[in-house]
């Protein structure tokens, strides 16, 4: 459900005077085709304070150009995780937006201008951000929370990074993942909210965007199997190392700030 609210327009727009809700909230997904990231910008339509959910390196342009269309304010940029398979774009939107902090997990290991505890609460204006602790994948997760808007017919969103994907997870054979918690903490800590809370996640393969608590607790077939099938498949799953993963690793561990990179 799309609702259009008027917002003033900033000095530096250049015609806008309307921005389209989604979620009660401005709202775009982004995606970096080479690593199949989706990076999500959202904002609070009240102050236009905005964040980015896990942007890309090469893409830090392109998402600032978004920004600055929509007449936003970049205060947060936060990180679901310390990354494999992408440099995040942190330290370099930084350097071009000296007033965004980066945020992640503490548990990641990972530097950042703030660093995140579970269950703590990330203020966008008058948007919480709710941070839930999903490690697994990595020991580092985390899944970032909007609970259901005001307005009617709105559901809570949750952006799952690589804990959780459409149909799928993020495999646990690195990065200190571990298979069996990651079953427990999606279980409890995802799969726990709203059964229409929509789920965001980090990548996609196959052109999906979005899925939901509900279709992902019924048709997601690693996950609806019992915990110690899911364990043994993931153990099983035999994967090759992400292709970006030599450059990537050390890059994230200290917040993209070293760009460019060869």
């Amino acid at each position: 459900m799309v609702i259009t609210r008027v917002v003033q327009a900033p000095a530096a727009s250049r015609q806008l005077t309307r921005l389209p809700l989604t979620h009660g909230i401005i709202f775009r997904q982004l995606f970096d085709a080479i690593s199949s990231t989706y990076t999500y910008l959202l904002a609070c339509p009240d102050t236009l304070q905005a964040a980015l959910i896990d942007p890309v390196l090469e893409q830090a342009e392109r998402d600032l150009e978004v920004v600055d269309d929509l007449g936003l304010s970049l205060t947060h940029l936060l990180n679901t995780h310390c990354h494999a398979d992408h440099i995040t774009g942190t330290g370099k939107i930084k350097a071009l937006r000296p007033g965004a902090r980066s945020c992640i997990s503490a548990a990641s290991g990972a530097a950042a201008d703030l660093q995140l505890q579970p269950d703590q609460a990330l203020t966008l204006g008058s948007l919480r951000i709710s941070c839930l602790a999903t490690p697994g994948h990595t020991n580092g997760c985390m899944s970032f929370y909007l609970p259901p808007a005001a307005a009617a017919g709105q559901p809570g969103v949750v952006f799952s990074g690589d804990a959780l994907l459409i149909r799928s997870c993020g495999r646990t054979d690195f990065q200190q993942g571990d298979a069996a918690m990651l079953y427990d903490n999606i279980h409890n800590k995802i799969f726990s909210l709203p059964d229409e809370t929509l789920i965001y996640p980090g990548h996609d393969y196959k052109g999906r965007t979005v899925s939901s608590v509900a279709e992902e607790k019924t048709l997601n077939p690693r996950l609806t199997k019992p915990k110690e099938q899911f364990v043994q498949l993931m153990a099983d799953l035999n994967l090759p190392l992400p292709k970006q993963i030599q450059r990537s690793l050390p890059a994230n561990l200290r917040d993209g700030v070293d760009f460019p990179y060869a």
